[in-house]
């Protein structure tokens, strides 16, 4: 006799990659979103004065784009392939806000008509700034080995190594950001990069309290 029923439901956990694929859709939309909103904000900042080629401003501007996006990436390997919870939600959370940032210094440098390369050295707007720089890689910044690394790690070794690298790229960014509170007195510049410090710290406390959970 033919069996003529409808073949069993996939177990729950069968259906889980599916899910996992939905969140970093989901996520990627958000960056973009975030990236746009961004952007339109910093065109939206009304300014009577612009700062020039190599002011403090733009060095920061480029800099720290560069800086936000590894970071953007770092959080992105975290949200879809880390295995503890909380380590994918700061996963997901830094990436989708320093997006967010990381479209409004590239509006700002827009609005001053300013090449978003620049031809300053990287760092030269920070006092010994240059000094700074190993390898061409800004204050935190991981190199393309532990990048490889974070990319290839699966399991807790992904989980433990993202905090690592993070807690270690968020302190070299506010190093970065004090350098700027400094330096410039351009209000929404201040303005943003005192919410990006306050962001960072907080992400920080985050990152090390589960870093000491997971024993890392």
């Amino acid at each position: 006799m033919i069996d003529t029923a409808e073949p069993a439901s996939p177990a729950p956990e069968e259906g889980r990659p599916s899910a996992r694929r939905w969140g970093t859709a989901a996520l990627a939309l958000a960056v973009v979103v975030g990236l746009l909103l961004g952007y339109a904000g910093g065109l939206l900042t009304p300014r009577l004065t612009r700062p020039g080629e190599t002011s403090a401003e733009a060095g920061f501007a480029r800099d720290m784009t560069t800086h936000h996006a590894q970071a953007v990436e770092m959080g992105l390997v975290a949200f879809d392939r880390g295995t503890d919870p909380e380590v994918r939600s700061i996963g997901g959370d830094i990436a989708t806000a320093q997006q967010g940032e990381l479209g409004i210094m590239q509006a700002w440098l827009r609005s001053w008509e300013l090449d978003p390369a620049g031809s300053e050295p990287s760092m030269s707007w920070m006092p010994d700034g240059t000094g700074m720089v190993k390898n061409g890689l800004m204050p935190g910044m991981a190199t393309p080995e532990e990048m490889a690394k974070l990319h290839a790690a699966e399991g807790r070794e992904l989980d433990v190594l993202f905090l690592q690298m993070m807690i270690k790229h968020h302190l070299g960014g506010i190093h970065m950001i004090d350098g700027i509170l400094e330096a410039s007195d351009e209000p929404d510049v201040v303005r943003t990069a005192q919410t990006m410090k306050n962001t960072q710290r907080k992400d920080l406390t985050n990152l090390q309290n589960a870093l000491k959970r997971l024993g890392g």
